[in-house]
């Protein structure tokens, strides 16, 4: 459960999809992303909150509203909440609130808690937004492409990035929303790597990082992913097989890629025709 753990970091990863739950704590505040996933990985995190807590203040960043990370939300009924307006004006809420539902359906599981679609006490509306707690500076990046209500946040002092479904060692680009957005994206990734004294990454699934490099090699992999996939003859599928060892499990998703990819592209294509032509 504990998957990393330096000076007032602690990093939680649940048995499934290698989810991960970011615990940062200063003098007066914590701060976890994304609560999850099973009744008893919850019921440790919550342990440890409520170990470390006191009179500290807590709050939580959904980094973006797929269930899986909303679905220990009722778990922390105290804490404030931080997401992107986007998260905030979601129009599937009840469908994502279904899925937890169905979840629990099909595998016989039963909480102490009503997860519930999180309300936000603090809306990210801009790029660049900053929230200072104590002596934490957070900086928050709209980030659309897996999901179109996705956020990176920046933490400083600590040099900590919250990245969401993004940049994992596990998993290729998931595309979700839009891949002109996920382009778009990693670049701001990029922008945020090179710009901000980065020391520890912590994506949503997968590994967290404090190795420059490794981040580096991240977005490299996601850029050159993204500029082949809507000319893949087999040999990216090939790359993404050989280099993440649960692909199979995947592999639909690369498929769905591809067609948003090629999708996207041929209705550019076709409105600027159309501009031309008018």
């Amino acid at each position: 459960m504990f998957h990393f753990q330096e000076n007032n970091i602690t990093v939680f990863q649940s048995s499934l999809y290698m989810t991960s739950t970011a615990v940062i704590q200063s003098n007066e505040a914590i701060i976890m992303t994304d609560p999850n996933w099973l009744p008893d990985e919850i019921k440790r995190i919550r342990a440890f909150i409520d170990k470390h807590l006191g009179n500290k203040d807590l709050y939580i960043i959904y980094t973006h509203s797929d269930f899986d990370h909303i679905i220990g939300s009722g778990a922390f009924p105290e804490a404030k909440v931080i997401a992107s307006e986007e998260f905030v004006n979601n129009p599937n809420k009840e469908e994502i609130v279904q899925r937890i539902f169905e979840f629990h359906q099909g595998y016989y599981i039963e909480r102490d808690y009503v997860p519930t679609y999180p309300e936000v006490d603090i809306p990210i509306v801009k790029n660049g937004q900053h929230i200072n707690l104590g002596e934490l500076s957070l900086t928050f990046y709209k980030a659309p492409g897996h999901t179109n209500d996705s956020l990176f946040t920046v933490i400083e002092p600590y040099g900590i990035f919250l990245s969401g479904d993004y940049l994992s060692d596990v998993e290729f680009p998931f595309i979700f929303n839009s891949y002109k957005d996920y382009v778009d994206t990693i670049e701001k990734a990029s922008y945020i790597i090179n710009n901000y004294e980065i020391k520890y990454h912590i994506p949503g699934h997968g590994s967290a990082t404090r190795t420059k490099q490794e981040m580096l090699d991240r977005i490299n992999f996601s850029k050159n992913y993204l500029q082949q996939l809507m000319n893949d003859n087999g040999d990216l599928e090939n790359k993404c097989r050989t280099k993440f060892r649960f692909f199979e499990g995947m592999k639909s998703i690369h498929d769905d890629n591809k067609r948003i990819a090629k999708e996207e592209n041929l209705s550019s294509i076709n409105h600027s025709t159309k501009e031309s032509n008018s």
